[in-house]
């Protein structure tokens, strides 16, 4: 990961991970608790990838797993996350902008619930069994229900910010070209005009006059004779 992504992710998931343990973790909500930690990780690996969300996740939930008050043994918030975060970087669209707030929505639910169910599972490998007591059914769907009210307000800043940080002028140019054919594409799509080739159009354009003005010619000569 480039040290931009290394600064941008750390001080992102430390200042999630505070605001989690002091304010999330108690408001006494019914169920889970909405988990800011995991749409940190989410929305930054929507912008950076597979591999950027795998390693961000792992340090996410590692941080997590060492901060108190953990309960839990240690490395196993950090497996579930990076397995999250690999998954979520797999939706990751290939120009980097998402034209809407369906495929982002849906990562977050799918997510809230694999997270819940993984680390369900990983406790019950390890002995942990807490979660059949507190019920895994209410578990899922409060936490699929928190994640997503407060995804708006999370996963857009998140993208935008790491966007800003790759600072990156090639992908800039990039966007600029695609913007241009797209314009181009308009327009040649409205008055039957190849933008592209401006000379060709003229030399095109005057050829077709010329040739129009030779027919006229012709036509009024045969009149004539």
């Amino acid at each position: 990961m480039r040290v931009n992504r290394i600064l941008l992710s750390s001080a992102l998931v430390v200042v999630a991970l505070v605001i989690q343990v002091s304010v999330l973790a108690r408001l006494h909500l019914p169920g889970a608790v909405p988990d800011l930690l995991l749409l940190t990780v989410l929305g930054l690996a929507l912008v950076y990838g597979h591999v950027g969300g795998a390693l961000v996740g792992f340090g996410a939930g590692l941080l997590a797993d060492l901060a108190p008050p953990a309960d839990h043994a240690a490395g196993r918030y950090a497996l579930v996350l990076c397995v999250i975060g690999y998954l979520a970087g797999l939706a990751k669209p290939e120009n980097g902008r998402l034209k809407s707030a369906t495929g982002p929505m849906v990562v977050v639910a799918a997510a809230a619930i694999g997270t819940t169910l993984l680390y369900a599972g990983v406790g019950a490998l390890v002995g942990d069994t807490a979660a059949r007591h507190v019920g895994l059914g209410s578990l899922l769907f409060t936490a699929a229900l928190y994640d997503l009210l407060l995804a708006p307000f999370v996963v857009p800043g998140i993208m935008a910010l790491a966007r800003r940080a790759e600072n990156d002028p090639l992908a800039e140019t990039g966007s600029a070209a695609n913007s241009a054919n797209i314009s181009s594409g308009w327009l040649s799509s409205g008055t039957g005009l190849k933008i592209g080739g401006q000379r060709g159009g003229l030399g095109s354009l005057k050829t077709k006059a010329r040739t129009r003005t030779a027919r006229v010619g012709r036509i009024k000569g045969v009149k004539r004779l």
